[in-house]
């Protein structure tokens, strides 16, 4: 594969949770975003084991078909990895991403990756969505969209998140979560998230959810979420939970 030369921020996480599905450009602005704000592996951890929870619950609720936004590099404890018995539909709108993805899971029949904008869910394969999550508008999924929110307007959001609503079937699952205001302490490091990036705060949230009922479990920091063990002590950066959709 060419060598990319802009980071990703899907590869820079792969690097900060110990992965080998990065390159130089993603190591080196792992590297300058550390600089700014400070150790990040423990958190993007913290992170990724949410993601492995909330998957496991929405799985014992019978789900056996994920539809995953903004997917990122298929690896290191990644939604097929947490779930081996459903099929999973990855999707990113990055195509270096895509390729490497493509090529992490060349040899699963269970996974595939494709191109997928979570504002437009018209844009995914209507053969690969077939293929790897059958039930999707007629019996219950998972949709996993994690480290989106903070990267779409409150409009954007609210409308993307009632589309899939709308489009998936009662009983379906939302795992999600959005970046709290726990970085605005960092200005530097701020800076370097682009113009696009959104902080909200808790309350904030919630409305924008709209249809979508988070569990018993609330909308609460990731390292809580069904906490099988003490959290350990990491900077309060991400808020997530389940949602799910209702018979109406």
């Amino acid at each position: 594969m060419v060598q990319p030369d802009q980071p990703s921020t899907a590869r820079m996480i792969d690097f900060w949770l110990g992965g080998e599905h990065h390159f130089p450009v993603d190591v080196a602005a792992a590297r300058a975003f550390e600089q700014a704000y400070g150790e990040c592996a423990p958190i993007f951890r913290e992170l990724r084991a949410f993601l492995g929870r909330a998957v496991r619950a929405i799985a014992a609720r019978g789900v056996d078909g994920f539809l995953v936004f903004g997917a990122g590099v298929p690896s290191m404890g990644n939604v097929h990895e947490m779930a081996p018995e459903a099929t999973v539909l990855y999707t990113d709108v990055d195509p270096v991403t895509i390729r490497l993805g493509q090529r992490i899971l060349a040899g699963s029949d269970r996974a595939g990756y494709g191109y997928g904008d979570a504002t437009d869910i018209g844009t995914i394969d209507p053969a690969q969505l077939h293929r790897f999550v059958p039930g999707w508008g007629r019996r219950p999924v998972g949709v996993v969209f994690l480290g989106l929110a903070a990267f779409l307007d409150d409009e954007t959001l609210t409308r993307t998140l009632d589309e899939l609503y709308a489009a998936a079937a009662p009983g379906s699952c939302l795992a999600i979560d959005f970046d709290t205001e726990e970085l605005a302490g960092n200005p530097e490091a701020l800076a370097m998230m682009g113009p696009t990036f959104r902080m909200r705060s808790p309350a904030a949230f919630r409305p924008l959810l709209g249809r979508w009922s988070p569990t018993e479990d609330g909308i609460v920091a990731v390292t809580h979420w069904r906490a099988e063990v003490t959290p350990p002590p990491v900077p309060d950066a991400f808020h997530g939970g389940v949602a799910v959709r209702g018979d109406d």
